[in-house]
């Protein structure tokens, strides 16, 4: 039997959008054909006790390392090499192909016939470091297929590589459970135990970071309010920006238009996009291109829930709208084209429903996970 070895750092309880993207392909492929080698997620008894039941709840084998972050060291590559021949492992996938992806050449010599290494957003500034740059070369001509999320990472990191290995490249963005997020999932709901049930609410769901555009969005709820008085800002999520966030709220003299929920469990974010109107997050390129959006999920997540989207025009961000139909790709840090386009939908009921119901149907016919698991095991 086809037995697969998935060798990372991002896998669940770790919190994280490619952690969730990894324990959902690895959902999909026949459990008994899965092996996962991954660190710890965090040292103590509490950590340990999270990740133990989890592990334990799982279909497939989990084996943890000691250490809390998997680096390509001798010790890290033998062990990865020891579970390969134990378990009959005929396929590699390297949950995050940098730094990982490294090992290839051990693991090809220890009896990898397949070698797919995942690349996200981070790769992409690799791809703009010199020393770095070499080590994707690497990792190129080490494995049989990279892995890219859109037209934006592809591009980046394809100029990192020889161009034989660019030219193995193939698309395996994240995919969209469709079952979770759908317009009946719970937003009236949320939207009554927060007092919002007839305000007009943009919604963003997202860790805050500055890259996130949170702040943006703030920056243009004077304008938002002064075209639709009642309208609400639902900041969803938790990060370390939160602080300043709530700070820039009360200068801007909105943080009585401006709701900060806090982390919010994973089950209950399909409702918390459901409780929107409008789902915005105008996200920004940082530090000279090296801060990026790889994708941006939560706007493919907010359209299967049936929202227009207003998402900003860093990185690969713009692959997951379709500009005009779906929603709108805005100058990402500009408060004025943010706010304009918010307006535009706040005040527009039938755009907002053509936009939501184009939106799902583009997640059902091009995004859903199991068509996208579908494509990996082709590559394993």
């Amino acid at each position: 039997m086809h037995k697969t070895l998935i060798v990372t750092n991002d896998f669940p309880p770790r919190p994280g959008g490619i952690q969730a993207f990894l324990h959902n392909m690895a959902l999909r492929l026949d459990p008994s054909g899965i092996v996962v080698y991954a660190s710890t997620w965090k040292h103590g008894r509490e950590g340990a006790e999270a990740t133990a039941r989890f592990d334990a709840e799982q279909p497939f084998t989990v084996v943890r390392d000691r250490t809390t972050m998997l680096l390509p060291t001798p010790r890290v590559t033998r062990r990865a090499a020891t579970l390969l021949k134990a378990h009959g492992c005929t396929s590699v996938w390297f949950g995050a192909a940098a730094p990982l992806g490294l090992m290839a050449p051990a693991l090809r010599r220890a009896g990898a016939r397949t070698l797919v290494a995942t690349t996200h957003g981070h790769e992409a500034g690799w791809a703009q470091l010199p020393a770095a740059r070499q080590l994707l070369r690497r990792i190129g001509e080490g494995t049989d297929t990279i892995t890219y999320l859109g037209e934006y990472t592809r591009s980046r990191i394809a100029s990192a590589l020889t161009e034989e290995a660019a030219a193995r490249m193939v698309q395996l963005p994240p995919g969209v459970d469709e079952k979770t997020f759908h317009p009946a999932s719970g937003g009236d709901e949320v939207r009554a135990r927060l007092g919002l049930a007839d305000r007009p609410v943009v919604v963003c769901v997202s860790r805050l970071v500055p890259r996130k555009g949170q702040d943006t969005l703030i920056l243009a709820m004077p304008r938002i309010l002064a075209a639709v008085p009642d309208a609400v800002l639902l900041i969803v999520g938790g990060g370390p920006y939160e602080k300043e966030l709530r700070k820039l709220a009360g200068e801007t003299g909105v943080a009585h238009a401006v709701r900060f929920t806090g982390p919010v469990p994973w089950e209950e974010l399909p409702a918390h996009y459901g409780a929107g109107d409008v789902f915005a997050m105008p996200c920004r390129t940082r530090r000279g291109g090296l801060d990026v959006e790889g994708l941006g999920i939560v706007y493919l997540e907010a359209s299967a829930t049936g929202l227009p989207v207003v998402a900003g025009d860093s990185g690969g961000a713009p692959d997951a709208v379709l500009d005009g139909e779906t929603g709108y790709v805005v100058r990402g840090g500009s408060a004025e084209e943010s706010a304009d386009r918010i307006v535009t939908l706040l005040q527009d009921p039938a755009l907002r429903r053509r936009m939501g119901e184009r939106g799902r149907a583009w997640v059902e016919d091009r995004w859903r996970w199991d068509l996208l698991a579908e494509r990996l095991k082709t590559l394993l």
